[in-house]
């Protein structure tokens, strides 16, 4: 089969041998995939990861390894899946929270110990595997992924009406996240350097400003950290109100020195807030609350995977997806 394997270098493997299920695995034939910044970030040596890329996908379940009736059930459905699954041990904390992402011993899709969806079949375990609703679209299932992301953010921390939330950075994160604070009707304001980016926020409602144009003050009591930049995090605690919260929703990897001394003397809250549930995503997507089709810039075929990860680089590429069926 086709697969974009990274080893050193990536490259387009049109041999790579088709996976088989383990015992509660499904075998899933990928129909759409798309490129994150991670897959990026792994080609420059992150987390020392080699094999198949890719952890954002949408595809068709062909064959399902289990003598369980419930199981097979899942043969011919439409499935999206979250990332990362635990050992199961029954001693695992983590596992016993279906909190698989934080089980010391879990594999995560196409950066931890996991071969990536970037490929043309591909197997996850049965146990985080979600049917994708008939009227969601693959072009918007395939960003369940960062959506669940995005929604992790009100189940880690409850935001009340009234108060006063501010979204930094108009990327893919940023983007998603303002959106989704939106569709649940918080107050909610998107900040960024790029005006064709905020454009796509606010044609779905939400309020809009460069940065060149905000006053920086302390004022939010909500500020979510989404550039990944050290610049990036220093403004965001001087738009944090005393007493509020900073959610850092990228990782910030600097050799820069930073002052913290804001967070304790305006007693700020910082969140980390990484991968989240699927559930509530699918259901926004279900209920036409957020459109992800302005987000893309482009589908390839898997055939010019290597062309889309260069146009993934890109300064206006929002999203690229690749097509594999």
């Amino acid at each position: 089969m086709k697969a974009i394997v990274f080893d050193n270098s990536l490259k387009l493997d049109t041999n790579y041998k088709k996976p088989e299920p383990k015992f509660g695995e499904a075998l899933i034939k990928v129909s759409l995939a798309g490129i994150c910044n991670t897959d990026y970030e792994i080609t420059k040596g992150y987390m020392g990861y080699v094999g198949v890329l890719g952890h954002e996908f949408v595809g068709v379940v062909e064959e399902v390894n289990s003598d369980k009736p419930e199981d097979k059930k899942w043969i011919g459905k439409r499935v999206v899946a979250e990332i990362s699954y635990g050992c199961n041990d029954p001693n695992c904390e983590w596992c016993a929270k279906k909190n698989y992402r934080h089980c010391p011993n879990r594999h995560t899709l196409g950066i931890v110990q996991k071969d990536g969806c970037f490929a043309e079949y591909m197997t996850m375990p049965v146990n985080v595997l979600f049917e994708v609703p008939v009227n969601v679209s693959d072009e918007q299932a395939v960003f369940v992924e960062p959506l669940a992301a995005a929604c992790e953010i009100s189940e880690q921390l409850h935001i009340e009406p009234m108060q006063r939330v501010l979204v930094l950075g108009d990327g893919k994160l940023g983007l998603t996240t303002a959106l989704t604070l939106h569709a649940q009707n918080l107050d909610v304001i998107l900040v960024g350097k790029h005006q064709n980016k905020l454009d796509i926020a606010k044609k779905q409602g939400v309020k809009t400003k460069l940065l060149q144009d905000l006053k920086i003050e302390n004022i939010y009591d909500v500020v979510v950290e989404a550039t990944g930049t050290a610049g990036g995090f220093e403004t965001s605690m001087a738009l944090t109100k005393p007493r509020g919260v900073l959610v850092l929703k990228s990782t910030v990897a600097t050799g820069k020195e930073l002052n913290l001394a804001p967070i304790v003397i305006n007693e700020i809250t910082v969140l980390g807030s990484r991968c989240g549930q699927f559930p509530p995503a699918l259901r926004l997507l279900e209920n036409n609350r957020i459109d992800f089709k302005p987000f893309i810039t482009k589908i390839y075929s898997v055939d010019d995977a290597l062309e889309a990860f260069e146009a993934n680089k890109a300064k206006e590429s929002i999203k690229i997806l690749i097509k594999f069926a």
